[in-house]
């Protein structure tokens, strides 16, 4: 009995220690509370690629799941996504103020109307000016040749400049990059010095037609006569906007409101230039203020205005000495004719000097006050006054040629000539009578250029004009204003 109950002692004992160590192993396999929550952390930061499988439905999923939902995490990037990434910078993204329809863009459409405007009217006064005094014989002289150089530079800057800046204050974007940024300036800047120095030109014909001793006369001129002329006006124009080309750069950066990409035109002279030319660009972009008003504002209006003043002062001094009765009634018509065309084209000198006051002197007076009074103004409003700039001297550029074309006799009398020939030419009736009328006319002339001892050159010339060699010389050169018109197309 004794051993039965010693037995089953030893029997208890043994299965309580089993039991013990079995509890102090599974006590030492189950991981910490704390190294668990780290290794929780750590695969919640390495994602969920990393963290352990577990069974579909167990407690630890839901539990994950649970907290899944009370901390968002971050929206995955869609590239992320491809196969083949995407390799995509922005450079194509343009800002469209057009859609949708906000507050921004009434001043857009304003905008593109007003381009219109000035683009519609300027393209097709300009190309009427310089198409009549290249295909009129009768206006071949330096001082409308001088005109539709002006017309040609003013329908440069339209054609190149207008687009550009246009595009650029709709999309933020810029047309060419870093050419546009220089090109531009530098043809605005030429427009200027050609528009400078042709109203010095005529200032200075004005003062001595009415100085000179012997009565000038409206003469045809050669190109060999006219060329060397207009070369001056050009050349010195073009050298004296060459530091336009070295000054401005393009500068991009990235809109905070919209996040597009953002194009502008600064005045930063390249690092990358010689050191002399360096320090000359350098000079000309600290003077360029006072330079432009000096040279482009200051010197044209002042000269005109003096040659202007001197001319009217000699003419009233010749109209004194002169006595009507002294003159017979022929020589007092032909005074009355050249008087009143001396008249006509001061006045045409006069108002395209008011008329380049009115669209510069707006950018030289906010030049200076910005410059010099101490008023601090945002990248905005500094742009906006870039802008209302331009546009001005896009408006100069398209009012100038009508302008001309309303105030210079010779050059609207030969338009409207022309607009009336192809208004005739498009009624014209091909009739029977018509083409027998014509082919007696070509007989008739035929017969009289076998006749008659004329040159070749003198009757096409005839055929041409419609008048006789001896009418078309005698009055082209010793006629007055009046009868230079202009050949019918």
């Amino acid at each position: 009995m004794m051993l039965r109950v010693l037995f089953a002692l030893i029997v208890f004992s043994g299965s309580v220690q089993a039991d013990k160590r079995a509890a102090e192993m599974k006590t030492s396999l189950m991981p910490s509370p704390s190294s668990s929550s780290a290794r929780r952390g750590d695969d919640d930061d390495d994602g969920d690629a990393r963290a352990p499988r577990v069974p579909r439905g167990s407690k630890h999923k839901q539990q994950r799941e649970r907290n899944s939902h009370r901390t968002p995490r971050p929206h995955p990037d869609p590239d992320a996504f491809f196969t083949t990434p995407r390799a995509f910078n922005g450079s194509l993204r343009v800002h469209n103020p057009l859609f949708p329809l906000t507050e921004e863009s009434y001043s857009a459409y304003a905008v593109m109307l007003l381009a219109l405007i000035v683009f519609s009217v300027g393209i097709v006064g300009n190309l009427a000016l310089m198409c009549i005094v290249w295909n009129n014989y009768y206006l071949k002289s330096t001082w409308n040749c001088a005109l539709a150089s002006l017309a040609f530079w003013d329908f440069t800057v339209l054609f190149f400049c207008l687009p550009v800046i246009t595009f650029n204050e709709l999309t933020k974007r810029r047309l060419m990059g870093d050419l546009s940024c220089r090109i531009v300036p530098y043809l605005e800047m030429t427009s200027l010095g050609v528009t400078t120095f042709t109203l010095c030109a005529l200032s200075i014909d004005r003062f001595h037609a009415v100085t000179s001793a012997q009565p000038r006369t409206q003469q045809v001129e050669s190109c060999q006569s006219i060329l060397p002329k207009l070369s001056v006006i050009w050349l010195g124009s073009l050298v004296l906007a060459a530091p336009e080309l070295l000054m401005w750069r393009l500068e991009q950066e990235v809109s905070p409101w919209t996040g597009l990409p953002v194009d502008s035109c600064g005045q930063e002279p390249s690092v990358m230039l010689p050191e002399t030319l360096y320090s000359l660009v350098l000079t000309y972009h600290q003077a360029r203020m006072w330079w432009t008003f000096g040279c482009f504002f200051c010197l044209p209006l002042l000269f005109t205005g003096a040659c202007q003043l001197l001319t009217r002062h000699i003419a009233d001094e010749n109209a004194k000495s002169i006595h009507p009765s002294s003159l017979s009634s022929s020589s007092s018509s032909s005074l009355k004719k050249k008087q009143r065309r001396e008249r006509q084209l001061t006045c045409t000198v006069v108002a395209l000097a008011a008329v380049y006051a009115v669209c510069s002197l707006p950018e030289n007076i906010w030049n200076f006050v910005l410059a010099y009074s101490g008023v601090e103004v945002g990248v905005a409003t500094r742009a906006l006054l870039a802008l209302i700039g331009q546009f001005l001297l896009f408006v100069r550029a398209g009012a100038t040629p009508i302008l001309l074309l309303c105030i210079y006799r010779s050059l609207g009398q030969a338009f409207m000539d022309c607009c009336c020939c192809c208004c005739e030419d498009c009624l014209l009736d091909t009739s029977s009578s018509a083409t027998s009328s014509s082919s007696s006319t070509n007989a008739t002339a035929v017969s009289s250029s076998l006749s008659s001892p004329v040159s070749v050159q003198e009757e096409k010339l005839k055929i041409v004009s419609g008048t006789s060699p001896a009418v078309f010389f005698d009055k082209v050169k010793d006629g007055p204003a009046e009868l230079i018109i202009g050949t019918p197309c």
